[in-house]
């Protein structure tokens, strides 16, 4: 199913999931070749940027909350 010999290209949870292992630095060397042989550079430099904007409102948004939660 997930063979990196398989000529389909990732579907966009596989490279989701590409993106996030990237991210925390835990992606597998399986995954990876196929992302390297099948997949298009530029779906992974745009879903990186989307996740990284999503990631960083969503650690603003949480010390927000925990401010005003503390009162400050």
């Amino acid at each position: 199913m997930d063979d990196p010999v398989d000529n389909k290209p990732p579907t966009f949870w596989q490279m989701l999931h590409s993106v996030m292992a990237a991210a925390f630095g835990v992606q597998s060397g399986k995954n990876r070749a196929r992302d390297f042989t099948h997949g298009k550079p530029s779906h992974f430099v745009i879903l990186g940027i989307v996740f990284t904007v999503v990631f960083a409102l969503a650690l603003f948004g949480i010390v927000k909350l925990v401010l005003l939660l503390a009162g400050v």
